[in-house]
């Protein structure tokens, strides 16, 4: 336990938390900033998981190569009270707010379970986790682990290539950007090993399938990939468009081991 989660009732008592949506004393995001949070529908893409007006696979998906990533699935739209508090976590380092934003992958894996044996979250550069102080994907994994015991392994995977920020890049330009920029550290066996990568939110999916693709040489036999929040495809310049999403239920992965065309989907 750090220094600071020791003192954390005396700290809370003089400085009792605020939510970092609304500034509603009381929690790092309460609970009307929880229940505005818009959850991605069933209607996405069974690849990629992007929000679509009927459930099949993109056209971006259908152009692209098949890659070893079974699938990508977010929780939420990265928007409103979402947006702001992976950006706090990220950027001003509140990290109580990993385990708010954890719990909300832990419901969706109790509501849609799957059979994995461990999670992995996507690794950060040495010089950018040296900068940050922590890897919120870690964190958001470590929330799994407590909770429903699937074993975090930040072993497995790590960042051998530092990276220029996403933010601004094309779908095409966010792929050059992270290939090969993972590895799998040496002597890992991932042979008939089920994993899920665990991130904060996806885009155009390029850094989770970059993850994958080390992982599936290293044996492992399925890889899926949870975020909590899904950023719309078309907000990025020259990624493509994706159609209007509905938003009134979690989607879903149940049932996406069927075959479909010869591909296992």
């Amino acid at each position: 336990m750090g220094l600071k989660e020791r003192f954390r009732p005396v700290l809370d008592l003089f400085f009792p938390p605020k939510c970092v949506y609304c500034g509603r004393l009381g929690d790092y995001l309460c609970r009307p900033c929880r229940d505005e949070a818009q959850p991605i529908g069933r209607e996405v893409c069974i690849r990629c998981g992007n929000p679509m007006t009927v459930r099949s696979v993109c056209h971006l998906c259908r152009r692209d190569p098949p890659d070893p990533l079974r699938g990508i699935r977010g929780v939420f739209f990265y928007k409103g009270p979402i947006s702001q508090s992976i950006r706090s976590l990220k950027y001003h380092g509140v990290q109580e707010l990993a385990t708010i934003l954890g719990m909300f992958l832990v419901d969706y894996l109790r509501e849609h379970p799957i059979p994995i044996d461990m999670l992995i979250p996507v690794p950060l550069h040495a010089q950018r986790l040296a900068a940050r102080g922590f890897n919120q994907s870690e964190l958001l994994a470590q929330t799994i682990t407590r909770t429903l015991g699937i074993p975090t392994r930040n072993d497995i995977l790590r960042r051998v290539r530092a990276t220029q920020s996403q933010t601004h890049l094309n779908r095409v330009q966010r792929q050059q950007n992270v290939a090969g920029a993972f590895e799998p550290y040496p002597g890992v066996d991932l042979r008939g090993r089920s994993v899920l990568l665990i991130d904060d939110v996806a885009t155009t999916g390029a850094t989770l399938r970059a993850c994958a693709q080390p992982l599936a040489r290293a044996g492992a036999a399925e890889i899926w990939a949870l975020t909590v929040a899904r950023a719309h495809i078309h907000t990025v310049p020259g990624a493509g468009r994706a159609s209007a999403p509905p938003a009134d239920v979690f989607l879903l992965w149940d049932g996406e081991r069927k075959r479909s065309a010869g591909m296992v989907i």
